[in-house]
């Protein structure tokens, strides 16, 4: 088990007073049978009242707005997280399972097309080639893969609006672009399957105490008769070097900081992820 303390700093810089923001954060990591939130805080400069609920998918979310004019605003969140290796998937279905009516409704919403993971002819002869091949649990880490052939990680080279569609015609892309694509090829199977948004340690010989840059990153889950987590852009299970935020149907479930503001022209952005491994 580790425990590690996460900072994530974002900063937004306007051209001109904004005069009203509504703002919402996923920041907060979540507590469950892999990982312990030991503590966490959103903190806003201008400071600001929040309020917090639990979204449709589980995230927590930090609600706030400002309403006096600013130039820039600044959003922190603070965590320590218990994390630990997965428990063993128990249970794997078969082909035939997941094409029981009940599973296929029970699981609608994780099954269907989204704007960043549309429906394609090509992807789903990929999907239908790799389930003639394989039993869904092994699909699952085929379809990864496949997605790893396709595409070259390529930081800096998509945007968040990209869908996985987009970053294939390309050839390359960031996590958030392996994410995607894998989800298209396991929805086409019918593998019920989702986005996770987090962090991730680089280093798995971590120093304690030693602070390093971390990485917000994406991996998938993939239901084969339960939820189990794959990170298809290092071909990886999931460890203690993971941390769990938000769960939802593609990007736009679990994007970090999402909202609108009164005022001119475009923002400026300044991300900042820093981990220490404590223990």
């Amino acid at each position: 088990m580790w425990r590690n303390r996460v900072l994530h700093a974002t900063g937004y810089a306007y051209p001109s007073p904004a005069t009203a923001s509504y703002n919402e954060a996923r920041l907060t990591p979540r507590s469950d049978s892999r990982q312990n939130v030991v503590l966490n805080r959103v903190e806003t400069v201008p400071a600001t009242r929040s309020y917090r609920y639990i979204d449709y998918w589980g995230t927590a979310v930090t609600a706030f707005d400002l309403h006096a004019p600013h130039t820039e605003l600044t959003v922190t969140s603070a965590s320590v997280v218990e994390t630990d290796r997965p428990d063993p998937v128990t249970e794997e279905l078969s082909w035939s399972d997941l094409q029981q009516e009940a599973v296929i409704d029970r699981y609608d919403e994780v099954l269907r097309p989204t704007d960043y993971t549309p429906a394609s002819k090509r992807i789903t002869a990929v999907g239908r080639r790799i389930a003639k091949e394989h039993e869904p649990a092994d699909a699952v880490l085929a379809a990864a893969a496949w997605v790893r052939s396709e595409l070259d990680y390529v930081k800096g080279s998509t945007g968040v609006h990209t869908s996985g569609s987009d970053a294939l015609r390309e050839g390359k892309g960031v996590c958030q672009d392996f994410v995607h694509l894998s989800l298209m090829v396991l929805r086409s199977m019918g593998i019920p399957a989702r986005y996770v948004s987090g962090y991730h340690h680089p280093d798995a010989d971590a120093v304690i105490g030693e602070t390093v840059d971390g990485q917000s990153h994406a991996w998938i889950q993939a239901w084969t008769g339960s939820w189990w987590d794959h990170d298809p852009t290092n071909d990886s299970e999931i460890n203690e070097q993971y941390i769990t935020v938000g769960v939802g149907r593609d990007y736009a479930d679990v994007s970090p900081l999402k909202g609108i503001y009164h005022g001119q022209g475009a923002t400026d952005l300044d991300v900042v992820v820093e981990i220490t491994r404590l223990a």
